[in-house]
């Protein structure tokens, strides 16, 4: 499974949805530096399940247990191995549909990857479960990187086309990125978070579920990182964001609206500040030929809705009772899920991004 990533950090995610535990493995980590368990905790709260009623009610803790690679809380230069141990499974919950493909998951592609012997309780390794040790990653990373001087946040931008208000692409601040990480519902207007959970929660009493959209920034990254062609900082953020289960397309500065425009529109006049080349706006998004500008880094993430519903479905049986193969059946989907996985998948995007801004600027940090 390609589940490592990382040139001059190696991240590897292991485990499933539903087995005694899961966890992560970081190679390449400089050593000598201080780890906040207490904010890397609250961290992975914020992706925690169970945590308010527009969430998945599987109630797990999500409290990383440290195996190697610190002494003292310092990073000692050796692998970090950290385990979460799953601690509210339900198996039982998967034993009705294990012939029954959901539509919208891997179930499918799964069986067919892995000639029927993958585990498909809760999704087994391709399950959303799977964030919370990239979380434990890239909350590591998050640290470090504003030890460098390098802050990353994300916001819910849109949920069932309400749109929240976006960062100021030029002038994003470290204060607005700090407001909307502590927000319990992180939205920049408090109102149109109130709003989207409106929405949230009609499609949860409908037996349905929603996406999203999720804005990203990252500021303090100078200019000159990443490189051309495969390697570029939109491929690697991507490579790591698409980690994510539910991820469906991602985009960086104006993005698709781009295509819209006329390049006098588009493009960004630069201007001298002091001994600085900066640029009046940021259409590019902190990008350029896959080098950094040193604008805010900035990038949105399309969330689908969440495949488990409970409205019946069209799906298909791949065997019967009967010992026939394949047959058209509907599927009702009972069990734990989110309404609306966007609110939860914020963090997870914050990591991912962290992940790979780190990978990239490492051995500088």
């Amino acid at each position: 499974m390609a589940s490592i990533f990382g040139k001059n950090l190696k991240i590897s995610i292991f485990g499933q949805s539903h087995s005694d535990g899961i966890g992560v493995v970081i190679d390449g980590l400089p050593a000598g530096r201080k780890i906040d368990f207490e904010s890397l905790q609250f961290f992975l709260s914020r992706r925690s399940p169970g945590r308010n009623d527009f969430s998945s009610q599987r109630s797990e803790p999500d409290e990383p247990e440290f195996l190697s690679g610190l002494i003292d809380d310092m990073t000692c230069g050796a692998p970090i191995c950290a385990i979460i141990r799953n601690t509210d499974v339900r198996p039982e919950d998967y034993y009705e549909i294990s012939e029954i493909p959901r539509p919208g998951h891997a179930d499918f592609t799964a069986r067919v990857k892995f000639g029927g012997y993958n585990d498909l309780r809760g999704g087994g390794h391709l399950s959303g479960r799977l964030t919370a040790p990239l979380c434990v990653a890239g909350g590591i990373c998050l640290q470090l990187l504003e030890q460098a001087g390098i802050e990353i946040g994300a916001h819910i931008a849109d949920i069932a086309g309400i749109a929240d208000e976006l960062f100021d692409p030029v002038k994003v601040s470290s204060e607005e990125l700090c407001a909307v990480k502590r927000a319990e519902f992180p939205t920049i207007s408090a109102e149109c978070g109130e709003v989207m959970l409106e929405a949230v929660w009609s499609a949860k009493n409908d037996g349905d579920s929603l996406g999203g959209v999720i804005e990203c920034a990252a500021i303090g990254i100078p200019a000159g990182f990443g490189d051309p062609i495969f390697d570029g900082v939109e491929n690697r953020i991507s490579s790591v964001v698409f980690a994510i289960p539910a991820v469906c397309g991602i985009e960086f500065g104006n993005g698709f609206v781009s295509a819209l425009l006329r390049g006098s529109a588009n493009n960004d006049a630069m201007y001298m500040d002091g001994g600085d080349v900066k640029a009046l706006s940021n259409n590019h998004g902190g990008v350029l030929g896959g080098i950094t500008s040193g604008m805010p880094l900035i990038f949105r993430v399309a969330i689908k809705p969440t495949p488990s519903i409970a409205i019946e479905q069209d799906s298909v049986r791949f065997s019967t009772p009967f010992g026939l193969s394949g047959e058209n059946t509907k599927l009702s989907i009972t069990g734990r899920h989110d309404p609306c996985i966007v609110p939860r998948a914020v963090p997870c995007v914050e990591a991912a991004a962290a992940i790979a801004v780190l990978d990239m600027i490492l051995p500088g940090t």
